[in-house]
This record gives C-alpha cells, structure tokens and sequence, in this order.
C-alpha cells in the first residue's frame, strides 16, 4: 500500500557528508510519520531518527544528535535525513520507515524501504 523507495547512499570518508532520500507512494504521505533505522554488520537495527506527519515531533538516536537532520517536503513525498560529520560507526544499511504513529516508527513500523548502504571510511 505504502512503497518507499530510498537513494542517496554511498561511500564517504570520516567527517563527510551524506543525504539520504526515501520518496513514498500515496497520497495520505502526510498523516505518516517517517523514521529511518539502520543496521551494521553482526548489530541489532537501531533507531536513528522519526518525524511526525507535520513535522513538528523529531526524535533523534543520541547516537546522532548534532549531526543527522531528519526532515520531510510532504508535497513532493519524500523523506530526507542529512547526515553530516560521518563517523566509521554510522556505517550501515538505512531503511526508510513509515507508520502512522512516531513511536511505533521507532520499533515497529508498517512499512520499509529496501535499504541503502552507507559506509564511512577512516
């Protein structure tokens, strides 16, 4: 019901940049709330950021606090979290997240991009 479909990831070097994009199908985009999450070889996923469907409820991983933005054009559809000042440890696969509650994008979340591969090199 709900496809997302995620770009921008790469190879980029410690203390780079990077900005991931997750467009999504459908037009009730706005009543989703986005997230994205991640997961590196052998760990867990974690969370790394949520945005409400008005953008005016963030949550950020303390992990990323400071130097990942997580932001929304709902007229174009589209997700973003820019990620600057990229350490070797946020290397991982990021999925783009939907549901229609923030918290259970956080853990749970209805639907899922296919994922992206970022890596920080040292």
């Amino acid at each position: 019901q709900v496809q997302l479909v995620e770009s921008g990831g790469g190879l980029v070097q410690a203390g780079g940049s990077l900005r991931l994009s997750c467009a999504a199908s459908g037009r009730t985009f706005s009543t989703y709330a986005m997230g994205w999450l991640r997961q590196a070889p052998g760990n867990e996923r974690e969370f790394v950021a949520a945005i409400s469907g008005s953008g005016g409820s963030i949550h950020y991983a303390d992990s990323v606090k400071g130097r990942f933005t997580i932001s929304r054009d709902n007229a174009k559809n589209t997700v973003y979290l820019q990620m600057n000042s990229l350490k070797p440890e946020d290397t991982a696969v990021y999925y783009c997240a939907a549901d229609r509650r923030i918290v259970v994008v956080r853990t749970n979340p209805d639907y899922w991009g296919q994922g992206t591969q970022v890596t920080v090199s040292s």
